[in-house]
């Protein structure tokens, strides 16, 4: 049978296989159907995927396209090894492989947050953030590439535990080319959707071509503000949890009153928008017949109102109660540009990017009331009440509004000898620099209490602002200039021993250095951090220290400094290696063996140095960091990439061992420690696993694929200070699931009039996950309880008979047990049916066919659980029409 190009390219691109679907199949020959494979540039050459001994995912743009996917959130649920976390779009941290901790709040993850352990990468440009991705729009998309496993040697410090590659379409000088995308959807109990989507190529020369892509994607929202009812499950407030929080300062917290807060002006349906609009515009060049030069820019804005999680306390799973408009705003324009030719043997790549990225946000900060240390400083009036009987907790209202500027510029050069050779090098030098300048304003007290509160720095160095006086509301700011250069020589040789084995190693030496500058208004940091790289004990006692006292900390070990210049400037410098062994048994079948090295860099904390607020219990004698020191990623796997049957059925599979060294975690207590996000390192663990990917060409009308991860995490040490509030040792790493998988198919039949019909259906299968790298579930239930009246009907895995990481006991007087919220396991199910020709398609779709609410995240940030969900049953229609 004849099929048309199009229609087997829609269907071989509906698979990933890892192992990368076919981006294209081809017509019925004489040695019968066959899965081609794409082009990908993993090894930072262009090689094809089924030949390079990595473990490689693509998502194909077709694939991407007929899947419905455009946005991080829906490409990564088809990549079953990947896992997001976070709180909405552009708001997302990315893991692989298990390889994951606990990440900042978003509200300072700009401030105080981890470095990424997974690095992504917009074609040649790393683009990761701290807490806070960017949230790229799939539009003219090429393929979407994932890297398992440390890629440190060829991507750098970000790419600890893994890779992921946004590659978009290039400009061609085939000549005139278009095509359109539009869509509409309907969302069951939601707003409705509509996007469109383009693309022109043209010459306007023989050697001069040029793409333009533009976007607009209006996504309507589900997710309701409801008016507050305590009565009902809404925000009631208990003097109870502001008293315990607050070292017991309330002498009857029992009968104070507490004033509810109130939303009604804010009361709204479906109120958690989103909107992404975007260019993108390509110019390649053709210098001569050795050299080309491309320069693209990409520009984006995306805008979210409202919350995507819901609060689990309310009835249903589209409910929230929110006392501040929340609103995000994230603009970026990114350029970048990339020479290559050929001098000789030599293949020369020069590439180099400008990414400037601001953020506007305002969130709701009232959960705050729950878990702040001066909570009852804030918002009671216990110290100015006639009576015990006058006391009072007033309208705890709070928000955080946040403005963030970054920039990052990057240049790498890298030579590539002839592949043609037994032996083969690919080395380079890579520079980046990083600076981040943000404002973040804390409206933390009630203003009846404290009308006018005139907040300043407490530093001048390195802030962003005037230093205040601030608005009369505003009761905390963080004002910080965060700057990361590094600098880094790469390289990586083969050697083919004979025809069928390659050896190859590599190596990256890298030097970082991190600096951290600014004030708020109860820390100069900057003079902080000049204090602890000099020891000087006249600047010591400055910013608060006893100069004897650090001395110890220093020498016992339980402070390290040694990595702080005079200025307070970290410096780290490393060398990490890969090597790898393949064996290809046949044409058809490669087998390959692969040691390799990841790492994260240190984070220098505000208030590093500092005794813990509470001295007693668990965190008697204990300090805040001054950095959380650099955490290391091992890892050892087997693969194999392997067709059968004529080329017709493809299994690519890989084994994996890693090994985590002081992993680090982000930890806020304010109860406790301190009122300031804080990073550390929680221990070590372990990591086994095996991803796989299976394609067959059943029929030649039908396409099944499916991806699995088989993931078994382990906490194998906890550091001592942590004992009792981090899982214990054996204990599951957060986030991810001991299985995940997907399945998709893909059906196609001829019509009359040259038209071909298809059918398409997923399924997406998600396990059991752990919430956090702290076992607090217990006491965030009963805070709950008291706040609203009611508790959050989430499950809760037991892991220790006691939590030491608070000082009080629960409602009914006992010791609160160590838990962690369980994510549940969820099945999503897509389905859509359509015509196309060579030039236009038609197609409806069912998107969550069976209405499933999935726990995609359970954000803590508010001292009680809220879960951030999947969107609702949504129907819809797109139509594509491409022009020549």
């Amino acid at each position: 049978m004849k099929i048309n190009k199009l229609s087997y390219a829609i269907v071989t691109a509906l698979g990933t296989s890892s192992f990368a679907m076919a981006q294209q199949a081809t017509d019925e020959t004489e040695t019968g159907r066959v899965i081609e494979t794409i082009q990908v540039t993993a090894t930072k050459r262009t090689e094809s995927i089924q030949a390079i001994p990595v473990t490689v995912s693509a998502l194909s743009g077709e694939a991407l396209e007929n899947l419905g996917v455009d946005n991080f959130q829906d490409y990564v649920e088809f990549l079953p090894n990947v896992v997001f976390q976070g709180t909405g779009p552009g708001q997302n941290e990315i893991y692989i492989r298990g390889a994951a901790t606990s990440q900042t709040n978003i509200a300072v993850s700009t401030v105080q947050a981890l470095q990424p352990s997974v690095a992504f990468y917009l074609d040649e440009q790393p683009v990761s953030m701290q807490g806070r991705n960017l949230d790229i729009y799939a539009a003219d998309v090429a393929r979407v590439e994932v890297l398992p496993g440390p890629q440190g040697t060829l991507f750098g410090a970000s790419s600890q535990s893994g890779t992921v590659r946004m590659i978009t379409n290039k400009p061609n000088f085939s000549g005139f080319a278009g095509g359109v995308d539009l869509g509409s959807s309907f969302t069951k109990d939601g707003e409705m959707s509509n996007s469109v989507e383009a693309f022109l190529n043209f010459t306007p020369a023989d050697d001069l071509a040029v793409r333009v892509t533009v976007y607009n994607d209006n996504q309507g929202g589900w997710i309701d503000n409801i008016r507050n009812d305590p009565e009902q499950g809404g925000f009631g407030g208990s003097a109870v949890v502001i008293n315990r929080i607050s070292g017991g300062v309330l002498t009857d917290p029992d009968n104070i009153e507490v004033i509810a807060p109130n939303n009604d002006e804010l009361v709204e349906e479906d109120a958690n928008d989103a909107s992404y609009a975007g260019f993108r515009l390509g110019v390649a060049y053709e210098v001569n017949d050795d050299w080309d030069l491309l320069v693209q820019h990409t520009q984006q804005q995306l805008d979210t109102e409202g919350v995507f999680a819901y609060d689990p306390n309310l009835e249903g799973t589209q409910s929230v109660n929110r006392f501040q408009a929340d609103k995000n705003s994230d603009v970026f324009g990114l350029t970048t540009w990339t020479l290559s030719g050929r001098l000789d043997e030599l293949d020369i790549v020069y590439t180099g990017g400008l990414l400037n990225r601001d953020i506007a946000s305002t969130v709701d900060y009232t959960g705050y009331t729950n878990g702040g240390l001066f909570a009852a400083y804030y918002v009671c009036n216990h110290y100015t009440a006639a009576t015990p009987a006058d006391v009072k907790c007033l309208d705890p209202s709070k928000f955080y509004k946040e403005e963030t500027d970054t920039s990052r510029t990057t240049h790498e050069l890298r030579l590539n000898t002839d592949a043609s050779r037994d032996w083969r090098i690919t080395a380079g030098i890579f520079y980046d620099s990083q600076e981040l300048s943000t404002v973040g304003k804390f409206k933390i007290p009630n203003t009846e209490l404290f009308p006018d509160l005139a907040r300043t720095t407490v530093g001048q160095e390195g802030i962003n602002s005037d230093g205040g006086p601030f608005e009369s509301e505003v009761g905390f700011v963080n004002d910080v200039t965060h700057g990361i250069d590094q600098i880094a020589v790469f390289g990586q040789a083969e050697y083919d021993l004979s025809d069928t084995l390659t050896v190859s190693l590599g190596a990256r030496w890298y030097e970082i250095e991190d600096s951290y500058k600014g004030s708020t208004t109860t820390v100069d940091v900057t003079r902080r951090l000049r204090a602890f790289g000099t020891l000087d004990p006249a600047e010591l006692i400055e910013v608060g220290e006893d100069p004897a006292a650090i001395d110890a900390a220093i020498a016992s070990g339980q402070l390290d400094v040694s990595l702080l210049d005079d200025d307070g400037v970290l410096t780290v410098d490393d060398v990490i290696y890969k090597a790898s062994v393949d064996w290809k048994a046949s044409s058809d079948m490669l087998f390959f063996a692969t040691y390799s090295e990841g790492f994260r860099p240190p984070v220098t904390n505000r208030v590093g140095g500092g005794l813990a607020t509470n001295q007693q219990g668990a965190f008697d004698g204990f300090r805040i960091p001054v950095y959380s020191t650099t955490d290391t990623l091992k890892n050892y796997e087997l693969g194999m990439k392997a067709d059968f049957f004529d080329g017709i059925f493809r299994v690519n599979a890989t084994a994996f061992f890693s090994e985590i060294t002081d992993l680090q975690t982000s930890r806020f207590d304010p109860t406790n420690i301190s009122f300031l996000v804080f990073t550390d390192n929680v221990g070590d663990a372990e990591i086994q696993g095996i991803d796989g990917d299976i394609t067959w060409l059943a029929t030649d009308n039908l396409i099944l694929d499916a991806s699995f991860s088989l993931l078994n995490t382990e906490l194998t040490r906890v550091n001592s200070e942590l004992d009792g509030i981090a899982p214990p040792v054996g204990s599951e790493l957060p986030y991810s699931a001991s299985f995940s998988g997907n399945i998709r198919a893909r059906y196609f039949y001829e019509m009359d009039n040259g038209l071909t019909g298809f059918v398409n259906g997923s399924l997406v299968y998600t396990g059991d996950r752990l919430a956090s790298m702290t076992m607090d579930a217990y006491v965030l239930e009963d805070t709950t309880r008291l706040v609203y009246g009611t508790g959050s009907g989430l499950s809760i895995e037991n892991e220790a008979s006691v939590f030491e990481g608070v000082g009080y006991t629960d409602t009914n007087g006992e010791l609160f047990a160590g838990g962690r919220y369980i994510q549940d396991s969820y099945v999503l199910a897509n389905v859509a049916f359509g015509i196309t020709n060579d030039e236009w398609k038609a197609e409806i779709y069912i998107d969550n066919l069976f209405d499933e609410r999935a726990i995609l995240h359970i954000d803590n940030q508010q001292f009680t659980p809220k879960v951030v969900s999947n969107r609702p049953r949504t129907i819809g229609f797109r139509l594509s029409y491409d022009f020549f």
